[in-house]
């Protein structure tokens, strides 16, 4: 069975009693790193979009059960300029606070990851509302990345903020993962100052990073991501009486990892944040992701679930999860609610960018722009002007949206009308620049108008079926049919009223984090994958004549779930 995505925009459902359940993972499809902050009744998360655009996506919950997408954060090249940027560089692990009156979003714009350097751009930006308008940016420390900002105001505070990053160190020899450090921000002067003081260097899980800092009963709680981002993922909490440290670490372990038990659901759990309800209770936001396989590839991308906490006698955080303490659960018990409405005022979304169908959808690179992304005439679909190739970091004509069900249907109508083998239109199954599957039309000397099934593998390009002739005019409807670790494009034939192969199946776990990564056994990586796959609309024309394509009534269905 399948159904559409929920509709956008509309006010939250509110379950009206207590026994609501939190159903992991709350944000499906690529959502990683969420920062999880709540302002009076509203929740907000806030997650990474690496080289996509709007960038940080920003999520609306009242219950924590129900997430209505707000768009994206950073929509314009004065907040944020990717062009050029590598895969999985741009937006890291953003961070989402409140102190007087204003919302406080601190990210990093990762400019190169490969190698021994990490080339990094730190800022932070205010705004009265999560949908903006977004202050311009401020610099920050840039030796490192995973900023985050405490406010220490709460009615025992001091009414200072703390910037706190990854101190990242190059050098041969060195834990490149140096520790956290911190420093004060001045809220006012909107500016570092004072020293820097490095207050955890981690536990011997390592690669310590994604610091978050909280203040309980007296105590000051850092949060760290530690392990890595992939099966040894972790989530560690340190506590000290002083802001400054030293912190000292839970004598039990890990707040939260699958670590250990390739039987999870949720495996890779880490980089978690804490958020406390208006009725004192405790819940972890954290980064998640469901392999296909047992330690297989996961076509989704890391994911976001939310965990209930409790806190022992001795003042320490614990997560009692389905398989015992420290691991996650794809059922939580939601927060006790009184009776409320059938639904709740939505909080305002962030206006999508010119020319998209809506917050789910998204740019790669650069930002929408009527030069190369506009409604089509008469149609009211979208026309995409052909520019770059699919392999380019720089001008992509591409509108796309996250892939958020292993099973799913994604099918449009295309009106493209090439001339040359270099002008190009259609579907694809997008991982980064070196990794997508794309059916195309296009135009073939001999055969004249035709689609063609292309592969693109770490940059090595072929296509797997004879180009298929079709009608030299007219709309063509396409279809890309996601089968978990398969999937497969096809076209509505006319002449046979039926829906025709473009190709074989191809293999959709090329599609993953684990095959984009490539590292060697010294630990040396010359490419990495944060991102997870996503389904879009695409145009180009190599010739430099920007031919138009139209794309015309977009569906995306999954298969619904029963977890």
């Amino acid at each position: 069975m399948t159904a559409a995505l929920p509709a956008t925009g509309h006010p939250v459902p509110v379950p009206d009693d207590s026994r609501a359940l939190i159903r992991n993972p709350v944000l499906t499809g690529f959502h990683p790193d969420p920062s999880l902050l709540r302002v009076g009744p509203d929740y907000y998360l806030a997650t990474s979009t690496f080289e996509w655009l709007p960038g940080v996506t920003l999520h609306h919950s009242r219950d924590l059960v129900h997430w209505e997408p707000l768009g994206g954060a950073l929509t314009e090249e004065r907040l944020l300029d990717l062009v050029g940027v590598p895969d999985s560089g741009g937006v890291w692990a953003p961070c989402l606070s409140f102190a007087d009156g204003l919302f406080h979003l601190v990210y990093s714009d990762v400019k190169s990851l490969a190698g021994a350097f990490k080339d990094v751009h730190n800022y932070v930006v205010t705004a009265p509302a999560p949908t903006g308008p977004w202050s311009d940016p401020v610099p920050v420390a840039g030796h490192g990345f995973d900023p985050s900002l405490f406010h220490d105001t709460g009615p025992d505070g001091t009414g200072r903020s703390w910037l706190l990053w990854l101190e990242w160190d190059h050098r041969p020899g060195h834990d490149p993962f140096a520790g956290i450090l911190l420093q004060e921000w001045d809220r006012a002067a909107r500016g570092l100052r004072g020293p820097v003081h490095r207050v955890f260097t981690g536990t011997g899980l390592g690669r310590t990073e994604g610091p978050h800092l909280y203040r309980r009963d007296g105590w000051y709680y850092l949060v760290t991501a530690e392990g890595g981002t992939s099966w040894e993922h972790a989530v560690t909490v340190a506590r000290s009486r002083d802001v400054t440290g030293p912190y000292t670490p839970d004598p039990a372990g890990p707040l939260l990892t699958s670590a250990g038990d390739e039987h999870l659901a949720l495996q890779k759990a880490g980089h978690g944040s804490l958020v406390e309800t208006p009725d004192g209770d405790w819940y972890l936001a954290h980064l998640t992701a469901r392999p296909l396989t047992p330690l297989g590839a996961c076509v989704l991308g890391r994911e976001t679930a939310i965990q209930k906490v409790r806190w022992t006698d001795e003042g320490w955080p614990v997560v009692e999860g389905d398989a015992g303490a420290g691991r996650p659960a794809v059922h939580v018990p939601a927060p006790v609610s009184p009776a409320r409405p059938a639904t709740v005022p939505g909080v305002p979304r962030a206006a999508s960018p010119a020319g998209l169908p809506g917050p789910e959808w998204m740019t790669l690179r650069r930002h929408p722009d009527p030069r190369w992304l506009t409604s089509a005439p008469r149609s009211g679909g979208l026309r995409l002007y052909g520019e770059e190739s699919l392999s380019s970091r720089h001008r992509q004509s591409l509108v796309a949206r996250r892939q958020q069900h292993e099973r799913f249907r994604f099918e449009t109508t295309v009106s493209f009308a090439p001339a040359a083998p270099q002008q190009m239109a259609g579907l694809v199954h997008f991982y980064n620049a070196g990794l997508w599957h794309y059916a195309h039309i296009t135009r073939d000397q001999r055969l004249g108008r035709v689609l063609r099934q292309a592969v693109c593998d770490h940059g090595r390009y072929s296509e797997t079926a004879a180009p298929v002739p079709v009608p030299d005019e007219g709309p063509l409807r396409l279809r890309l049919t996601g089968l978990g670790g398969e999937a497969a494009f096809s076209w509505w034939d006319a002449r046979t009223d039926t829906w025709s192969p473009l190709g074989p199946a191809l293999d959709a776990t090329r599609l993953s984090d684990e095959h984009a990564t490539v590292g060697d056994a010294d630990g040396h990586f010359s490419s990495w994958g944060f991102t997870g796959a996503f389904v879009g609309l695409c145009a180009q024309d190599l010739t430099g004549a920007r031919l138009p394509a139209d794309f015309t009534d977009l569906r995306y269905q999954g298969c619904d779930d029963e977890r």
